[in-house]
């Protein structure tokens, strides 16, 4: 099935997206959709927790299509995102061509069928019909040297390999690049993506998506914890909670066998939905059963 009838609009993709279990709300799926039907790549930028990672693989799902991942860090390079050349069995066939008496050059030993792909030649490679979603997750965690290196492939879902040339994608991957603003991207990055800023979601918004990932739940508690959650953002803390915070607090609770979401058992939980030690000090400081309401 072609991309045009899986997903022949915002609303379908909304749909797709929802029955893998993330909650997209219209401007998201509007974002996605045109990623999609335009083949450009998307950046997608928000708080940690909001759901970005999240996004690219329930994206892959609604497509029916391979998720390749890429998680940046610092001091990534080009080879390890892209390929790496498969050492022993280039060393294995010069053996062989020794034993033999075989002359064997350096272009016998570099060709294709000696490179191991990296999540972004394996894009650049997917043969279809449909594209891959290639998630380049905190994209803001490389460094310059290698968000420049992206350029071409967002550009022209091409790669080149010294050896080899430049690969061009028969069919040009879905491209979704995640950041947490952890540092400026350049603007030459942004000028080749479309843009979305996912925020954090209102508080029935954060019910439903609690609801969704945590159907066990009993009715009152995810709105109560979404309730919470939203009040736990406005205070000054290291690490505010994002969404998949107010999961797994919603699923600690409900673990624990709770009735209520009282002082006690908060108490016991904020583990789950608070990272720091002072994050812990500044919510008891501000009265965690004002928070709760």
């Amino acid at each position: 099935m072609e991309l045009a009838d899986l997903v022949p609009d915002v609303g379908a993709l909304e749909r797709a997206l929802s029955a893998t279990g993330y909650l997209a709300d219209t401007d998201l799926a509007t974002a996605l959709f045109l990623a999609v039907r335009m083949g450009q790549p998307i950046l997608l930028e928000g708080e940690p927790g909001v759901g970005k990672t999240s996004a690219g693989t329930a994206l892959a799902q609604a497509l029916h299509t391979p998720l390749l991942r890429l998680q940046c860090y610092e001091g990534l390079t080009a080879a390890e995102a892209l390929y790496e050349w498969n050492y022993p069995r280039q060393l294995l066939a010069i053996r062989l061509a020794e034993a033999s008496g075989r002359s064997f050059t350096d272009a016998d030993l570099f060709g294709p069928e000696y490179l191991l792909p990296r999540p972004l030649l394996a894009a650049v490679q997917h043969p279809g019909p449909r594209p891959a979603v290639l998630l380049i997750d905190e994209v803001d965690r490389a460094d310059d040297e290698f968000e420049a290196y992206l350029f071409e492939l967002l550009a022209e879902a091409a790669v080149t390999i010294p050896e080899l040339g430049t690969l061009r994608a028969a069919v040009p991957p879905v491209a979704v690049l995640t950041s947490n603003r952890t540092r400026d991207l350049h603007d030459a990055l942004k000028r080749r993506c479309l843009y979305h800023w996912i925020a954090y979601p209102e508080v029935g918004r954060v019910a439903e998506i609690v609801r969704s990932r945590v159907p066990t739940v009993p009715d009152w508690l995810p709105t109560r914890v979404a309730t919470a959650v939203a009040r736990l953002r406005r205070l000054d803390l290291a690490k505010a909670p994002g969404v998949a915070e107010a999961v797994n607090w919603a699923n600690a609770l409900h673990v624990l066998g709770v009735t209520d979401l009282d002082l006690p058992a908060a108490e016991s939980t904020l583990a789950a939905v608070l990272k720091y030690a002072e994050d812990v000090d500044a919510v008891r400081a501000a009265g965690l059963a004002t928070i709760l309401g």
